[in-house]
């Protein structure tokens, strides 16, 4: 009597584990890279854009820079370099060439004294709404 009270659970329960959607209908999940880090810390800066170009392969994207972060994506930022990973201006580039959504905080670039027209090509103003917009699945959080 017990198996049998077992096996119908099992039967009831097994339905709601086994997703109904195709693969097509899965929303995609994103990956939101948070970047704190400027020209001083180079390591940090490389490996972030690096995370975020692994991850624009087969995931939603946002990259967005506050704090000292906002010295990387300025007109006149120098091209950041470490080791193995190109540099700061051919990640970004590859990364806006993408359709990859590139923000700046705006307080940050006016504490920094700078304004939109300062950021390089490619590179927005954050929106509240965009960090909420950018995929519809889950959104997973790399700060650097």
């Amino acid at each position: 009597m017990a198996k049998t009270v077992l096996l119908a659970l099992a039967l009831l329960f097994i339905p709601a584990c086994v997703s109904t959607q195709s693969p097509e209908t899965v929303a995609r999940d994103g990956a939101f890279i948070h970047i704190t880090a400027g020209v001083d810390n180079p390591h940090r800066v490389a490996m972030a854009l690096q995370m975020a170009s692994i991850m624009a392969e087969d995931r939603d994207v946002l990259v967005y820079f506050d704090i000292k972060g906002i010295e990387v994506v300025l007109k006149d930022s120098p091209d950041i370099t470490y080791a193995q990973f190109p540099g700061s201006r051919a990640q970004l580039a590859a990364l806006a060439e993408k359709g990859i959504t590139i923000a700046a905080c705006p307080g940050c670039l006016k504490a920094a004294g700078k304004t939109e027209e300062d950021l390089a090509e490619g590179i927005t103003i954050a929106e509240k709404s965009s960090f909420f917009n950018f995929t519809e699945g889950r959104i997973l959080t790399l700060d650097y």
